[in-house]
């Protein structure tokens, strides 16, 4: 018996010393994200985007338009913070949590997201849902142009060619599931960066199980019976009902067939993947 006590005991005093690990570990990048986040606050007090507030928050200078003080300012009562619309899912393409904790972490790489999933499931959140995370870059998805602004950016710690694992992706459709019901988020609207960006991304991959996110509520999924589409169906007009940016079709439907129908790796149309096509875009045009 005392075997086992003392095995519990050594097993939660490593897991206490590996979290503090971590948060001294992160500690000066912690304090770096509290000043940015009191230097925005500071700006969104300000009556006028004034160029002293702006260049105390790191943001650029407005031009002479935006320094007009002859505005005068009345304050409206009816107003809240603006919230996301969007979930894009990732995968990291890196080799140990570790690594990607750092690389967001570091100013010079530019790139950021609000959570991330580790392989043993453990979320680690790192920018408020309400701030703009830089992880879809120029991606665009129907008419929405800066997805940064419209989205929560999700990575999970996975190199791209293995599997996922099972902890991993439950932890995300809980996480998912606390995100859809806090902002209302749409079913179609959880989507993944390969889908946003076509011919730039393929993440979160073929291994990612997209039917299993759709039966939970996250995502669209077509269904087990199909038809043919009509000889009328243009599958471009399809895609870009989905959302996907066709200006470069075969990378459209490659990202397409990733999603939807990963057995396929060509950008040819086969007859079951224009009839999954068909379906989604009857979803979609019934939502």
């Amino acid at each position: 018996m005392w075997k086992v006590v003392y095995l519990v005991y050594t097993g939660a005093a490593i897991l206490l010393m590996s979290s503090c690990a971590s948060k001294k570990q992160f500690a000066e990048t912690n304090k770096v994200y509290e000043k940015q986040v009191e230097q925005l606050a500071e700006v969104i007090k300000q009556p006028l985007p004034t160029p002293h507030a702006m260049a105390a928050a790191g943001l650029p200078s407005p031009g002479l338009e935006g320094q007009r003080t002859d505005f005068e300012w009345v304050g409206t009562v009816n107003f809240n913070m603006r919230k996301p619309n969007f979930v894009v899912l990732h995968h990291t393409a890196q080799d140990s949590i570790q690594q990607t904790l750092r690389t967001f972490t570091l100013e010079r790489t530019q790139v950021s997201a609000h959570y991330v999933i580790d392989k043993t499931g453990k979320v680690y959140q790192l920018l408020n849902d309400y701030l703009r995370a830089w992880h879809a870059g120029n991606g665009r998805w129907g008419s929405v142009t800066d997805v940064n602004s419209a989205s929560i950016g999700i990575e999970l710690d996975n190199n791209g060619l293995e599997p996922y694992s099972e902890i991993q992706i439950a932890n995300l459709l809980s996480l998912l599931d606390t995100l859809k019901t806090n902002y209302k988020i749409p079913t179609e609207n959880f989507i993944g960066h390969g889908d946003i960006a076509p011919g730039r991304k393929v993440d979160p991959g073929v291994n990612f199980p997209w039917k299993r996110l759709a039966e939970k509520g996250f995502g669209l999924w077509y269904d087990d019976i199909l038809q043919t589409p009509p000889p009328s169906f243009n599958p471009l007009d399809g895609l870009r009902i989905l959302g996907y940016d066709t200006r470069n079709a075969t990378a459209a439907i490659l990202a397409f067939k990733r999603h939807y129908v990963p057995t396929e790796t060509t950008e040819e149309w086969t007859p079951f993947a224009l009839s999954v096509l068909y379906n989604l875009y009857i979803k979609k045009t019934t939502l």
